[in-house]
């Protein structure tokens, strides 16, 4: 099996399901969250479109320190905003992914804050873990549009929304 073309379908399937998510994200809501413990809609779905970069990022480094690294959301003021983050996030992730070699995938990488160590994961893990960060968002996401009263696009197949049930 080549683990690097499975990756690279993944990514791409994600990436374009994604994609249809995004682009719903209204403007005008983008400070509204569903319950006060609920992240604003504007910051999960500009988390959502940066994940894919974390398949890059994986691949070019031995892991992130928050404590050295703060994370820092990026300007969004529209759901074009969004596509083009989520653009930008997926070509960098298919580049570096072209460019590896298998065995890469076995090095360890380390998320931590300081010396607090947050995930210990080998290259691929990080990879799956982002891919699934980026399936448990979305699914995050559309249950923020459902709220709306926006239709929801099929994730992996058609949603209630795609067809007449």
């Amino acid at each position: 099996m080549d683990i690097i073309k499975s990756l690279l379908k993944e990514l791409a399937a994600e990436f374009n399901t994604t994609k249809k998510f995004l682009a719903l994200v209204p403007a005008d809501k983008f400070d509204w969250a569903p319950h006060e413990k609920s992240m604003k809609m504007k910051s999960l779905a500009s988390h959502i479109a940066e994940l894919p970069s974390w398949v890059a990022m994986a691949l070019t480094t031995d892991g992130l320190d928050f404590a050295s690294a703060p994370y820092e959301e990026k300007p969004i003021e529209k759901a074009a905003d969004l596509i083009k983050l989520l653009e930008e996030s997926y070509d960098s992730a298919k580049t570096e992914l072209e460019k590896a070699k298998e065995d890469v995938l076995e090095n360890k990488w380390t998320l931590r804050n300081g010396d607090q160590i947050l995930a210990d994961y080998t290259k691929y893990e990080t990879i799956r873990h982002s891919f699934s960060q980026t399936t448990h968002h979305r699914a995050q996401l559309g249950v923020y549009l459902r709220l709306l009263n926006i239709p929801i696009p099929g994730s992996y197949g058609p949603s209630a929304d795609d067809q007449n049930f």
